[in-house]
Order: C-alpha cells, then structure tokens, then sequence
C-alpha cells in the first residue's frame, strides 16, 4: 500500500508536465500556423513537385509556376522544400535590400567535388576573403582595364587563324571559341597562355566541358536529392574523375609558378596567391584562408565560371546571327561604318549601339545561368511569407530575362529590347545575366569585355551562314541543360568578309 501511496506523486507530475507539452504544443503551433509560407503546388509523396517540372528545361516550368503562384512560391523536389524567387523586383528585393540569402546551398555533389572553398560555393568569412583576393587580383592583372582588351584582341586574332583555316567549310565553334575565352583565364591565373594544340591544354577544356554537362544532367540531380539511394550512378563518377583529373593538372602548373616564384613580381592571380600565403607565414599569422585548397577551387571556380559561360554565350551568338541574317547585316553594316577594317577597340562599344544592343540581347536569350541555388543564413520575412533558415531558395535568374511584363516581346531575338527610340542603347532593369548583390558574377566586367571583342571581331573578319543543305530556319535555337544552359551540337561556315 504505501508503495502505491508513492507512486501517485510520480503519475500527477507525469500527468502535469504532459498537460503543459500539450499547451505549448497547441500554442506554438498555432504561432507557426499564423507565420505565413509561400504558396505553391501541392507536393506528392515522396515525389513532392518533380513529376510537374519538365525535366529538359525545369527553370521554364518554375517561371510558368510563378505567373500561378507569384515571384515567391515553394515547390519540393522530391521530399527537399524549395522557396523560389522570381521576377527581377523580387530577385533585387532578396539579394541586394536583403542579408539573408547570400549564402549558397551546399549539395551533395558539392560536398563530393570539395568545392566548399573558393568563390562560388563557399560562404562566410573565407568566401568573403576569397571573393575580395580574385577580385583585386583580376583587377590588377588587367581585368577591366586597357591591358586585358589587349590580351582578348591578341586572343581574338588567333581564333580568327582558326576560322580561316576551314576556308568557308563547316566547323563545330565549340572547342576552338572555348580554347579562345580559356586562355584569357589562363593569362590572368598563370600569366601565360597555351596553344590550341597543345595537348594538356585540349584535355583540360575538354574535360572542363564535360564536367559540366554532367554536373546539371538529371542522374547527378537525382543523386542531389536522394545521395543514399543513388551514389552508384555513372555519370557522378565520370564527374568526379573528370574533375580530379582536370585539378591534377592544374596542381602541376601551380607547382611549375611555386618553383620560380618571385614574390616581388607577379605573372598571374596564382603568382599573387603564394606571394599572400608566404607573407603571412612568415609574419606568424596562423589560421588564414591562404591555404592550398582554396588556391586550388579559386582557380577551378575562375576556370569553371569564366569559360563555360563566356563561351556558349559567343557560340549562341554566331548561331543566332546564321539564324537572323538580316540582324547579322545591321551589325556588320554598323561596324563597317564606324570601325572598318581597323582593329577594333573597348572604347569603340559607345558607338557601337546597335551591336552592343545584340550582344546584350544574346545575353538575355541564352539566359546562360538561368537559377542559382542560395540558402537562407537565417529566419526571414519577404513579402510578408516567413522562410525558415536553413531553407533552400532557387533565385530563378530566367524569370527575370523573359517576364512579359519587363520585355516587350520576350520569346523573340529582338535587339530593340536594348534600344530607345532614337536607336540609342539603353540599360533594362530586369537584365539580371550577372544576378545582383554580393553574389554577383565576380567577372562581370572581364566577361562584358570578352564578349564584346570576341563577338564583334569574328563578325568584323567573317559572315556567318548555315551549312551547305541547311536553311536558316533550320537552325535549332534548343539550349542543352547542364550546370550551364549551352547551345545544342552544331556546324557553321565562316566566309571570310575580306
């Protein structure tokens, strides 16, 4: 008996405690009901929205998701939640007026490539210091400035050798228009750049196109979301080994600069690395981010980012303009005007305006990066939705280079998107190829550069044109989805103009 005595103080405070699990139960989440989330389609189990996204282009089914659900909305690919930002207001609003989604997700390909260092995918202070050394690097090795226009017409030059050594016979722009823009990155990161034969220097660009194929292909996504189920999958390790053997490679080219380093006169962004690592060495300051991984992906990053990008840009170019004939006739009409057969000049963009309206609009059309996944850094309001940290959010770039509401006619090559009335170039808000805020493309400036040089060059030097059988409407416009958008395999003639 008075052991059962004993034992009613344990069940009343058992019973009580419990009571007030059930109060805050029902008052917090009733607190939680209140924090309003961002709408969007109801997931399916275990499948969430993915079943709805068109796998070949999923940027498209998002934007046509915003237009039901507004520029902030969430969707699950498979059981992962995802807030998606749309719209060029709302983009703006996140990253630039906004401190808490500038992180980067990290995913599980990610972790695998040990890509957490460097610029694109690391986050907090080594990010930051990473960002700020390749930006004033770059800068200092001619990024912006007079002496890189020098190296991208040297470069320029060469490619047009190229081109005229198929003597108006079909050519597959891929490999030499990639070796052209690679070698910009070289000159600034190793201070020297490679001919197109040379062996290592193909393998490498090679690779570095294939990487990144695969990095966007849907086994390596599906790998993303379910990486416990799906780690055996062919195309991540064709990733991985693509990958390390490319950092090889370049871990030789470091070891060549570390061994006739002069830290008193730098060749390169990697030459300015080691100066930096080995002043702090010697100065006893320990734990900096001077360390050799981040040396390493910095270079992979510049490399990855520089020359995939700029690249297929230039690519979808020349296609558009073998596509658009009467356009390519403008432009060639407007450069034979103010340039003519002189060389042409960085500064010659400002009475370029028709081509710089082009190229701007080449730019929106490719829409090369059309989503970059951020992470929130910490709990957040927008627009009134509450979005928890941690959670990923998609910062849908295509969304802002295709709104109807921003271009006047948003699925057409039109050069008049960039043009005022009086066939003057004008600025758009919503142009937002680079994204916007601190994540902004690091080599936003070197990039404008290359591909006005690069683009106006070739068209100054060749007439673009279909292959023999082909006709202009022929030419598939369709982009290839990889971690970049890129155009699909193709062939174009060059006709030397001179």
């Amino acid at each position: 008996m008075e052991n059962l005595i004993l034992q009613y103080p344990s069940i009343t405070t058992l019973l009580s405690t419990a009571g007030i699990f059930l109060a805050l139960y029902v008052f917090f989440s009733g607190f939680d009901r209140q924090r309003k989330e961002p709408p969007g389609p109801r997931p399916l189990p275990l499948f969430g929205s993915l079943l709805q996204l068109d796998t070949k282009a999923p940027h498209k089914t998002l934007h046509e998701l915003s237009k039901k659900y507004g520029p902030i909305f969430t969707v699950y690919f498979g059981p992962k939640k995802v807030v998606v930002l749309a719209g060029h207001k709302m983009i703006k609003q996140a990253l630039v007026s906004h401190n808490a989604f500038s992180d980067k997700e990290i995913l599980p390909i990610i972790k695998d490539l040990k890509l957490t260092h460097g610029i694109i995918f690391a986050n907090g202070s080594s990010w930051k210091e990473m960002r700020n050394f390749a930006l004033t690097s770059m800068k200092d090795f001619g990024m912006g400035k007079q002496a890189c226009g020098e190296k991208i017409i040297e470069e320029s030059q060469h490619l047009i050798d190229v081109f005229k050594g198929t003597h108006g016979n079909p050519i597959d722009t891929a490999q030499p228009v990639r070796q052209a823009v690679c070698n910009i990155i070289c000159s600034i990161v190793y201070g020297k750049r490679f001919e197109y034969d040379d062996p290592v220097f193909s393998s490498m660009v090679a690779r570095a196109k294939k990487n990144s194929q695969l990095m966007g292909c849907a086994s390596v996504q599906l790998y993303n979301l379910f990486p416990r189920l799906f780690s055996w999958v062919g195309a991540r390790k064709q990733l991985m080994k693509g990958a390390f053997a490319n950092r090889k490679q370049m871990k030789e080219l470091i070891k060549g600069l570390q061994d006739t380093l002069n830290p008193q006169m730098h060749r390169g962004l990697v030459d300015a690395f080691l100066a930096r690592k080995m002043h702090l060495e010697t100065s006893g300051i320990a734990n900096s981010h001077y360390d050799d991984d981040n040396l390493l992906i910095t270079i992979v990053n510049l490399f990855t980012a520089g020359t995939n990008t700029t690249s297929s840009t230039i690519r979808y170019g020349l296609l558009l303009m073998a596509k658009y004939p009467k356009i390519q006739d403008l432009v060639q009409e407007e450069l034979s005007r103010v340039v003519g057969s002189r060389q042409i000049q960085v500064e010659d963009r400002k009475n370029l305006p028709y081509t710089d309206a082009v190229i701007h609009e080449i730019q929106r059309m490719i829409s090369i990066v059309p989503s970059i996944a951020h992470c929130a850094s910490q709990d957040a309001t927008l627009q009134g939705y509450f979005i928890k940290k941690g959670t990923p959010v998609l910062v849908l770039l295509w969304s802002a280079l295709q709104d109807e509401n921003e271009w006047e006619n948003p699925d057409t090559f039109d050069p008049a998107h960039f043009l005022d009335k009086d066939g003057n170039f004008r600025k758009r808000e919503a142009f937002l190829t680079f994204s916007a805020g601190s994540r902004v493309c690091t080599g936003e400036s070197l990039a404008r550069m290359e591909l006005f040089l690069f683009f106006t060059s070739l068209l100054q030097h060749f007439r673009f044109t279909p292959p023999p059988g082909v006709m202009e409407d022929e030419l598939d416009l369709t982009l290839v989805t990889g971690f970049f958008l890129s155009p699909s395999p193709h062939e174009l003639c060059a006709i030397s103009r001179f």
